[in-house]
């Protein structure tokens, strides 16, 4: 094996402050890369007359580095000081005022620079102050201005003022191998050159090694083609992860057999070798006879339905349903740490879960483990895909990992029954319009048909009143409103609001109560909406009895206002005599509530005794009291029933 031979390829960069700013206005780049960059060092001022010199190496192909001895650079030239981070130091600057200074250049160009190397001649980045080449001519025959003419400069006449200039010469070879003179000041010149030179330094590298669960040694052999040699040679081993990124791990030089126990196979299962080789006299690399990497082998697992597996087909939206598979360790070899899973269900719309697992133990050789999860099927309705890969990506080392997936469809019955709402106010249902209580015990109950999603959130029950102003009034559970959960123990998936506001507004109210279930069906095309009426003042209206004559029974009508019903209502049942047969008592009347109240009790024509009365008028009369007072009388707009009344008491017909 030997290094072939290759084009080097330089571009040199210049321009006079500021018609350019920037650090790499001023560079040279090899093969693309920037070796020097840089404006002017401490201690040159922009009016110091400077020429910037680039000496490029033709046995290694490389610029020439400038120290500093924190006196000059070397051969007189400019301390090589950076003035910021970004400045790439090693060029030369050399001042050129005056003729001590030019000839100092003279003895650099001609002494210190070999025969073969390239000279590379720029302006400063700023404008000198005095002097051009032109005016160099007097310092005698043997000037700087006649040895760069004579190397090639033909237009160094030029540069009569400030403007950019790149001249390249080969020393010992006649003639200019880069000549360019820029035409305005403003200009930015770009000017390239190459040179021939060889590969010194050259790399093999391996395919990869493994996987192994465990790195024991190295062992290569070379050969050199030359006596005494020159050759560099070293291996690098480089450690590959389970995504392929390689990193160096050491490099062996001389040692040709060595430990590789060190390395953790677990964080690098796979590993590369890389042979460097560097001979910068023959250009000929050591000659790899063979090389070899010693380990241990791998384990190897596969799923295992046969021995466990349990998951349902079908299920019903919201049902838990158990998963099991099986895992063994079918190898010799144990895995080294606990094994990780992915679980992952893909919905009817192809979008993937995925499902977080704890890890599994470790397992040794033949032993089982059971990947065990519970699928909660409330947002996966339709057909799903149950997707279970064990050991992903190769998290630890496994010799195969095909057999290491599982998939299985799951079909989820949807739940597209909507729920069902239903609102009562202080126990009834009222109608629009209906008067209520100014505190009114309103009712709310949603309930839905599944078994398996129990209505235990706040968020599936939305309560608004619009007040008479117009305004629209969102209500909180808190203190007025109160929350319970569905229990689905019970049988009865039904949650439950009670409300309890208080409305010191006279007017018309609105009540707009909106339902869903836990997937998002909704109670009804369109919110519950029901409007009420609420009337502060504690009041009764005329009482009416239905039906009226009546022959088996007869129950009574009549609306109250205010916030609460009477502590005491009692109905009196007199003869036109004005004795009184028959009394009934609030208990006897039934529930009522503020509003519109029909009674449950039916008058059956019987006195107190229960002894039947003879057919004909009775009269009857209301006796409240709330608060130690009797109610007002209410009368609504357009009731016309006060004809029936004859101060305060009604007339009623038995008719057997």
């Amino acid at each position: 094996m030997r290094y072939d031979k290759r084009n080097r390829e330089f571009d040199i960069r210049t321009a006079i402050y500021p018609n350019a700013n920037q650090t790499n206005d001023w560079s040279i780049r090899n093969d693309g890369l920037i070796e020097q960059a840089g404006f002017y060092g401490p201690g040159l001022g922009p009016n110091s007359e400077v020429l910037r010199f680039y000496i490029v190496d033709t046995v290694i192909n490389k610029c020439w580095v400038n120290t500093d001895n924190g006196v000059s650079g070397l051969y007189g030239s400019v301390r090589p000081v950076p003035i910021n981070g970004t400045v790439k130091v090693g060029f030369f600057h050399f001042k050129v005022g005056t003729l001590a200074e030019r000839q100092n250049v003279i003895n650099f160009l001609n002494t210190n620079v070999q025969v073969g190397n390239y000279v590379v001649m720029t302006n400063s980045p700023a404008n000198p102050a005095v002097s051009f080449p032109t005016t160099w001519q007097a310092d005698g025959p043997n000037s700087l201005y006649h040895l760069l003419k004579n190397n090639g400069f033909s237009k160094i006449d030029s540069l009569y003022r400030f403007i950019p200039f790149v001249f390249v010469y080969k020393k010992g070879t006649p003639g200019a191998v880069v000549e360019k003179v820029a035409a305005n000041p403003s200009d930015i010149l770009n000017e390239s050159f190459h040179t021939i030179g060889n590969h010194l330094v050259g790399d093999i590298t391996s395919d990869k090694f493994g996987p192994a669960l465990q790195w024991n040694s190295l062992h290569w052999r070379g050969t050199t083609l030359e006596t005494p040699t020159n050759d560099s040679v070293a291996v690098q081993v480089l450690g590959l992860d389970l995504n392929g990124n390689s990193t160096l791990l050491a490099t062996v030089r001389p040692a040709v057999d060595t430990s590789l126990s060190w390395i953790n196979a677990q964080t690098y299962p796979y590993i590369k070798l890389k042979m460097l080789n560097t001979d910068s006299v023959n250009a000929t690399p050591n000659q790899l006879r063979y090389w070899r990497v010693n380990g241990t082998y791998i384990p190897e697992g596969a799923v295992a339905p046969n021995i466990v597996f349990a998951m349902k087909d079908t299920a019903e939206q919201g049902e838990i349903v158990d998963f099991k598979l099986a895992f063994k360790n079918i190898s010799q070899t144990a895995f080294a740490d606990s094994m990780k899973f992915n679980f992952i269900i893909t919905d009817r719309s192809n979008v993937p879960h995925n499902i977080v697992l704890p890890k599994g133990k470790v397992l040794i050789s033949g032993d089982t483990m059971v990947i065990n999860y519970k699928i909660d099927t409330r947002n996966y309705p339709g057909l799903n895909t149950v997707f279970v890969d064990v050991n992903p990506a190769a998290s630890q080392p496994e010799q195969y990992h095909f057999n290491n997936i599982l998939y299985k469809n799951l079909f989820v019955k949807a739940d597209n029954y909507n729920p069902l709402l239903d609102v009562t106010f202080d126990g009834v249902h009222i109608l629009n319009k209906d008067i209520v209580a100014a505190k009114p015990h309103i009712l709310v109950n949603l309930k839905d048909e599944s078994r398996f999603l129990a209505l235990s959130d706040t968020a599936y029950i939305k309560v608004q009143v619009r007040f008479p102003d117009g305004s629209l009034r969102n209500y909180s559970f808190g203190d007025s409103m109160r929350f319970t959960p569905a229990n689905l123990s019970s049988g009865n998936n039904t949650a439950t609001i009670d409300f309890l506001p208080s409305f010191s507004e006279e007017g018309e109210y609105e009540l707009i109560v909106s339902g869903r279930d836990v997937v998002g069906n909704t109670a009804g095309a369109i919110d519950y909406h029901v409007t009420f009426t609420v009337i502060t003042k504690a009041m009764i209206s005329n009482l009416l009895n239905y039906p009226n004559p009546f022959t088996t029974s007869t129950a009574f009508v009549f609306t109250i206002t205010g916030s609460e019903v009477p502590q005491n209502i009692r109905i009196q049942i007199l003869t036109i005599t004005g004795k009184v047969v028959r009394e009934i008592t609030k208990d006897e009347l039934g529930p009522i509530h503020v509003g519109r109240n029909i009674t449950e009790f039916k008058w059956d024509g019987t006195d107190m005794y229960g002894a039947k009365l003879a057919n004909g008028v009775y009269l009857y009369r209301v006796l409240t009291n709330l608060n130690g007072k009797s109610l007002d009388k209410y009368k609504a707009e357009g009731d016309n029933t006060d004809k029936y009344f004859n101060k305060g008491y009604g007339k009623m017909v038995l008719i057997r």
